[in-house]
């Protein structure tokens, strides 16, 4: 009993010392953490189970930086910690109960923009770590430190994409928005003895008929043209992570290049805690600074 007391009080104690280092990601923390109460309890009272249940896995999220900071001996930059809980506030209670991602253009683009570049700041760290750490016999140029980093981060976009899809067949939840089209190049409109796609342009309506002859006329609900299903919108996500991911692997490679002299980069890099560093990497740590 006294080495678990001992270790809760570790615990409280270094959970105290990080909230008093990062005074600006507590408060931001506080503020997120009450608006998701607030929007909890409304849709409790109002009967909105989907949403309840939203705020509640928003609240979980929020704890993870903490989590992972406490547990793994990582330090994460106040800057990073404060996009990682307004990326989980937009995309989850602005996003999905506020209807952000069909309310306003671009949101669905802007939030992915992001993950593909905080994704390649944590795969940039990861490898960095690993990089400066003498049980690993092998060191990496800022190149391929840089190109890893992008590689992390479009494998998770890709990842996730994977699982909208499967959400979208298996639950049928439309991850993947669907695009409003007016040109469709099918070479399935071909004649049967031509490889060549058929090219339909100005398409103004499209028409839905079921197996029980119900017919749904796309213009009646303000569609004029051919709905996309799904592809456009994610082959937009992932051009948009490339661009995130591209930006931050630049910025990373100067950033190891010129030995962590760049402020910018380090304000989204994790880090091992000082007394998680070997002493042998020690020298390696005050030379690069990262």
């Amino acid at each position: 009993m006294g080495k678990k007391k001992e270790k809760r009080v570790g615990k409280r104690a270094a959970l105290h010392a990080q909230i008093k280092n990062h005074k600006g990601t507590f408060a931001v923390y506080l503020v997120l953490r009450l608006l998701v109460i607030f929007v909890a309890v409304w849709s409790l009272i109002g009967g909105n189970y989907e949403n309840f249940f939203l705020c509640l896995l928003s609240l979980v999220l929020f704890l993870l930086p903490s989590f992972v900071s406490q547990n793994f001996g990582i330090q994460l930059p106040e800057t990073l910690e404060i996009i990682v809980l307004l990326f989980i506030f937009a995309a989850e209670i602005l996003g999905e109960i506020s209807s952000f991602y069909v309310r306003v253009p671009f949101w669905d683009s802007m939030l992915h923009t992001i993950n593909g570049f905080l994704c390649a700041a944590i795969g940039f760290a990861l490898v960095d770590i690993l990089n400066r750490s003498t049980r690993f016999k092998f060191q990496l140029s800022p190149l391929f430190l840089a190109v890893v980093a992008f590689c992390f981060s479009m494998t998770v976009g890709v990842i996730w994409e994977f699982f909208e899809f499967f959400m979208d067949q298996v639950f049928f939840l439309d991850m993947q928005k669907d695009f409003v089209i007016n040109t469709v190049s099918s070479a399935m409109l071909s004649p049967a003895d031509s490889a060549a796609p058929d090219i339909i342009r100005d398409v103004v309506d499209t028409v839905i008929i079921t197996a029980d002859g119900t017919q749904y006329h796309l213009v009646d609900f303000g569609i004029h043209g051919y709905l996309d299903v799904g592809i456009i919108d994610t082959m937009k996500d992932l051009i948009v992570n490339f661009i995130g991911a591209f930006v931050f692997s630049v910025i990373g490679f100067f950033y190891v290049k010129s030995r962590g002299k760049g402020s910018f980069a380090r304000r989204f890099i994790p880090t091992l805690r000082k007394k998680e560093v070997p002493a042998q990497n020690q020298e390696i740590e005050e030379k690069t600074d990262l």
